[in-house]
C-alpha cells in the first residue's frame, strides 16, 4: 500500500478510535446515572457494552500502531455525541436508548467507510473493521428492541 493510502486508513482508524472512546465514556455515565425499574435492563446492557467498546478501542489502537500511526491521547480527542449525554431527568431512558442507536449507526457507517477504503489494499484492517461493524450492528439491534418495548409501554 502506498503511503498516502496508509495515512488515509490511519486517519479513519483514529476517528473510529475517538468514537469508541467517547462511546465508552457516555455508556459508562448512562449505565450509572439512569434510575427506575425500567432502567435496569438498559443499565445492565450499557455496562456490558462499556467493556466491548473499550475492546474495540484497544483493537483500533493496536492496528493504528501497526500501520505506523499514532494513537490519539486525550487532548487530541474530539467529543461530539450530544445525543448520548446523560439526561437531566434520570428516568428518561428513551433519550438514552435513542442516543445509543444513533451512536451505533454512526459507528456502523464509519466502519463501512474504513472497509471501503481498505478494499484491495489492506485486507487485515478491512477484516478487523468488518468484525467491529458486525458487533456494532448487534448492539444497535439490541437497543432497537429496547426502543420498541419502551414505545409499547408508553401506549
Amino acid at each position: 500500500m502506498n503511503d498516502t493510502k496508509r495515512q488515509e486508513i490511519v486517519e479513519l482508524l483514529r476517528q473510529a478510535y475517538n468514537m469508541e472512546v467517547e462511546t465508552v465514556l457516555n455508556y459508562l455515565a448512562n449505565s450509572v446515572m439512569l434510575d427506575g425499574i425500567r432502567a435496569k435492563h438498559i443499565k445492565d446492557s450499557l455496562g456490558v457494552d462499556v467493556a466491548e467498546e473499550l475492546l474495540h478501542a484497544q483493537q483500533l489502537a493496536n492496528r493504528i500502531k501497526i500501520l505506523d500511526g499514532s494513537v490519539p491521547g486525550s487532548l487530541e480527542l474530539k467529543m461530539n455525541q450530544t445525543a448520548l449525554q446523560p439526561p437531566a431527568n434520570t428516568l428518561d431512558i428513551l433519550s438514552v436508548i435513542r442516543g445509543v442507536i444513533l451512536a451505533e449507526e454512526e459507528a456502523i457507517g464509519h466502519y463501512q467507510k474504513i472497509i471501503d477504503a481498505c478494499e484491495g489494499v489492506d485486507p487485515v484492517t478491512q477484516d478487523i473493521c468488518t468484525t467491529l461493524k458486525g458487533e456494532e450492528e448487534e448492539h444497535r439491534r439490541t437497543f432497537v428492541g429496547f426502543e420498541r418495548e419502551a414505545a409499547q409501554m408508553s401506549l
